[in-house]
């Protein structure tokens, strides 16, 4: 596997937008599949929703899952309010299906899973103290954690760490692998890594 530019992976998506393509069903689809090659129903799973499109790809991911019997929470600090586009789209099919949200880590006893869809390949600044602290108790938890695109608090470009990072078992990247997910100490975090391309080519060099 062989990491790529943030800039390309964007191109990428904004071409397939471009030509009408729905990005973000076929990513929640492939991260919730993910989850399900590896954990059986009705397994519990807290999906950690951001406020951009990253939060929109686990809202899509958490509405599969609840579909297919799972115990799926939402927990989404930010609220639904601000959310671009396509992730509002998400978040109605979520709420439609009868989901909730969360506005932090709920009490009782911890989900078999974690779904990482904070911050995606767009962080570019160290992580505010709120989002660190909901970082630190999870990876207080030791669970096995699906990052979405990359970890959250790992810069997607240089693989520095801004802060300290969502230690992930898994990292689903989409389209292409970002580059930052080859070198330490974003490689470390990143656990074992996986590519769905979603159908898209990068474009050529």
């Amino acid at each position: 596997m062989s990491g790529h530019p943030v800039a390309s992976i964007r191109q990428a998506e904004q071409q397939a937008l471009a030509q009408g393509r729905a990005l973000m069903p076929l990513a929640g689809r492939a991260a919730a599949d993910f989850i399900a090659a590896r954990l059986p129903p009705p397994a519990s799973v807290l999906v950690l929703a951001g406020p951009g499109n990253n939060g929109g790809d686990a809202l899509v991911a958490a509405t599969h899952l609840r579909a297919a019997g799972y115990r799926v929470q939402v927990v989404m600090p930010r609220g639904p309010q601000r959310l671009p586009p396509d992730a509002a789209r998400a978040h109605a099919g979520w709420r439609a299906q009868g989901g909730a949200e969360l506005a932090g880590l709920p009490a009782g006893p911890r989900p078999d899973a974690v779904i990482d869809g904070l911050f995606g390949i767009g962080l570019n600044r160290p992580l505010d103290d709120d989002w660190q602290a909901l970082v630190d108790a999870v990876n207080a938890w030791n669970l096995p954690v699906l990052a979405l695109d990359v970890p959250s608090g790992v810069d997607a470009d240089s693989g520095r760490v801004l802060g300290r990072a969502l230690r992930a078992r898994w990292t689903l990247s989409f389209i292409a692998a970002a580059r930052g997910l080859e070198v330490p100490p974003g490689r470390d975090a990143a656990g074992e890594r996986h590519v769905d391309t979603l159908g898209v080519r990068l474009p050529a060099p």
